[in-house]
């Protein structure tokens, strides 16, 4: 196996060059740094169309994946995470090339929430969607934001040199024409971005308010019965609505740009995310890092106001307890799979502001032991400790009394496991999970004992914000209005 590169210096608008070449692909992906300057360099895309490629759908109820290849399809055993492996190991080239970064081709899509039932957790709600979802890129779009260069990448098996050195030059041929065409390029590429959303419903909370309390009140019982130190309690907004996926997601990353925003297509299910969150990197050298979010406070468009709603995040008592808490979950997780020694938080609670919200963000870094790898390191640490809370697994027992329904997608993970060896992975929330004509997004916070349960209701609302207003901006305020009377009271 080789891995051919090709490098542009040129940067079309990576926006335009999806809808472009993808925008009307099956399957497809786009890691998209939507905000960069934030750790965040790169964004990837490509789809499964390449003569390598495949496209795996996982259920873990079943232990079974479905794989699709240009060859035909197939159903294989599980577990989910030996199974990339061995994908990857069936394309891994023999000479790695050098690259500014970790994604080389191979498994790019999400991890469900209830894959947990494979990785220390129980298998008790059954989502309406695969478990997990790739496509094992062989073809796949680099750019370079910082540089303002392109990247081609075509892995090449046997007597595939013609068709990679087809797909190479048409590529960079077209890529080039959008990067000299400029703004011009986007009249061609189809309905602008603001055209008319089709059919949709008034929001409704899967778990409405009355509901919701009483599901924190009982977290708080179990806080004090010391069966946790912190449950992170979802809910999900569900609503009916006609629309091209990519089109919305293009609303979203303008509603609410985010350094590790994806778009992923699998047939007519799409995840439309931006999440402001990283779950997990791992760099080709084994060095790993974390950076989990807790506290949440909204933006103000008042430069002073919006500064003192920051620093009250900040000095936060409940929202530095929350990240304490997750910041020695995670050391606990990283130190099953690191170096003796390695594990260490260089930043405790660090307010980073987003478009809609300041977050409180903690970052946890270590070393992977020599032997172990990306898919170790997940194992280790799925699913995100920030959206279940500690200790993990009592915590999600707990979770699954409660909510009474499976995640999906949301609270998951979202991102790559790179051939040579190197993972960026997203946690799975401010995202819209769109198909059959049904929008969801998942909504939640942190229970500890220093909530406030009518505090958390309005966070867990705040959350689901942003995703909204790039379904129809009446929408987010409908949900406003519609439980306003109910929040008002007392």
């Amino acid at each position: 196996m080789k891995l051919q590169v090709r490098r542009l210096e040129a940067l079309p608008d990576p926006e335009q060059a999806f809808a472009a070449l993808y925008g009307e692909s099956e399957d497809a992906f786009w890691l998209d740094s939507a905000r960069s300057g934030e750790g965040v360099r790169f964004s990837f895309m490509g789809d499964a169309s390449g003569p390598l490629a495949s496209v795996i759908a996982y259920d873990v109820t079943a232990g079974e994946a479905r794989i699709a290849r240009r060859s035909g399809t197939e159903t294989t055993s599980g577990p989910l995470l030996d199974l990339l492996g061995r994908e990857r190991s069936r394309l891994v080239p023999a000479e790695p090339a050098e690259l500014p970064f970790g994604f080389d081709c191979g498994p790019v899509g999400y991890l469900g929430y209830e894959l947990k039932a494979e990785l220390g957790g129980d298998a008790v709600h059954r989502s309406t969607h695969p478990d997990a979802a790739f496509v094992v890129a062989d073809r796949m779009l680099a750019f370079d934001h910082e540089a303002g260069r392109t990247y081609l990448l075509c892995l090449v098996a046997g007597d595939g040199e013609a068709e990679a050195g087809e797909w190479l030059r048409d590529t960079a041929a077209g890529l080039e024409a959008l990067a000299a065409d400029g703004a011009g390029a986007g009249r061609r590429i189809g309905a602008p971005v603001g055209a008319e959303i089709g059919r949709r419903a008034s929001p409704r909370l899967a778990r409405d308010r009355a509901r919701y309390l009483a599901d924190i009140a009982a977290c708080r019982e179990a806080l004090l019965e010391g069966e946790s130190y912190e449950i992170c309690l979802t809910n999900q907004v569900e609503l009916e609505v006609e629309a091209d996926p990519l089109d919305l997601y293009r609303r979203l990353r303008r509603a609410n740009p985010a350094p590790f925003a994806a778009y992923l297509r699998f047939g007519e299910l799409a995840v439309l995310s931006s999440s402001p969150e990283r779950f997990l990197a791992v760099g080709r050298d084994g060095r790993v890092e974390a950076k989990p979010i807790k506290g949440t406070s909204r933006r103000d468009p008042e430069p002073a106001i919006d500064a003192m709603l920051a620093a009250r995040l900040a000095a936060d008592e409940k929202s530095r307890a929350e990240n304490l808490m997750i910041a020695d979950l995670l050391r606990n997780d990283l130190g099953v799979v690191c170096e003796p020694g390695s594990v260490e938080v260089p930043a405790l609670s660090a307010v980073e502001s987003y478009e809609t919200v300041h977050q409180l963000v903690t970052t946890v870094r270590g070393r992977l032991r020599r032997g172990l790898g990306a898919t170790d390191a997940v194992a280790a640490c799925f699913p995100p400790g920030s959206m279940t809370g500690a200790p993990k697994r009592r915590t999600m027992e707990i979770i699954d009394r409660l909510e009474e329904a499976p995640r999906g997608v949301y609270s998951g993970a979202i991102g790559y496991l790179g051939l040579g060896g190197g993972c960026d992975l997203a946690v799975a929330i401010r995202t819209i999970v769109l198909a059959g004509g049904r929008a969801t997004i998942g909504t939640g916070g942190a229970i500890v004992l220093q909530s406030d349960p009518e505090a958390e209701y309005e966070e867990m609302l705040l959350k689901a914000a942003a995703p909204l207003r790039a379904l129809d901006l009446e929408a987010a305020c409908r949900l406003e209005l519609e439980t306003m009377p109910l929040r008002l009271e007392g």
